[in-house]
């Protein structure tokens, strides 16, 4: 037993060297970003321009969930669809709302990540992405477009319920419990919310819809499946063949603009039913 700890103490300089790395990697990328944005003309699409940044990057699931206790995580080595649009949204902000510096990088990650922006720990984040909208646009951080009719034609009611009715998915629902109570409150707080959407038959390269979505809006793609509102975001980016999803791709294992037009990439997702659009303000 004594041989084992003294293994562990003499590894910890190592964790801790390869924990300060990844840090300044991270500060490194930020600053490094917000240095090339400042430089952008005032034509230039900062989301589509920061998203851009993160291509090729590992898709890794559950990257915010590495500490026992909550806080505010940078990582902007290993992503997945939420932790992107995240990123993007607060390096904007960064640029369009502050000076532009890694500090306010970190002050407009914790404001949008968390309830009211306050860290309270696990259940102060906004897990669903329904209440990240809504509380993002009291924070005045985003705006969701529901309008014209076409081509938000469809109304999702939506139904939270996934967190809390599988609890062993989630490491801090396992390993705390009474979590769980404080998250099927939230859930209940969202029975039967409705929000219009696109649904994904109408989502084609038509003038319509290039007037709904704009490069840089946050797409969220609206789902079936049983407790959940949402199953995956990204960027809009419209090329001449229609509009695309740049996302944290589990399929791709990395951050890609998706080659195929996002109403085909819709087509192949059954449970699928269409998208929500989220604008940065």
């Amino acid at each position: 037993m004594r041989y084992c700890i003294l293994i562990i103490l003499s590894l910890l300089p190592y964790v801790n060297t390869m924990a300060q790395k990844r840090q300044t990697a991270d500060s490194l990328n930020v600053a490094g970003w917000l240095n090339e944005a400042r430089k952008q003309s005032s034509s230039t699409c900062l989301p589509v321009f920061f998203a851009e940044k993160f291509l090729g990057r590992p898709y890794v699931a559950h990257t915010l969930e590495v500490n026992d206790r909550e806080q505010l995580v940078v990582n902007t080595r290993q992503l997945d669809c939420t932790t992107l649009v995240e990123n993007v949204v607060a390096l904007t902000c960064a640029i369009k709302r502050g000076k532009g510096t890694y500090k306010d990088y970190l002050y407009y990650l914790n404001i949008i990540r968390y309830r009211k922006g306050r860290n309270t720990g696990y259940v102060s984040r906004l897990h669903y992405f329904s209440e990240w909208i809504d509380d993002n646009t009291e924070k005045g951080i985003v705006e969701e477009r529901q309008w014209p009719n076409p081509p938000f034609s469809a109304i999702q009611t939506v139904r939270l319920g996934y967190m809390s009715s599988h609890p062993a998915s989630y490491k801090a629902l396992r390993n705390n419990p009474a979590f769980v109570d404080e998250i099927y409150k939230t859930e209940q707080n969202y029975l039967n919310r409705k929000y219009r959407y696109i649904p994904k038959s109408d989502v084609k390269n038509t003038a319509a819809m290039r007037k709904a979505v704009n490069n840089g809006d946050i797409i969220a793609i609206t789902c079936k499946k049983k407790g959940l509102d949402i199953a995956h975001l990204g960027i809009a980016v419209w090329k001449k063949d229609g509009l695309h999803l740049l996302n944290a791709s589990q399929i791709h294992k990395k951050v890609v603009l998706e080659p195929m037009t996002l109403g085909k990439y819709l087509s192949k997702h059954s449970s699928h039913t269409g998208i929500r659009i989220i604008k940065i303000i």
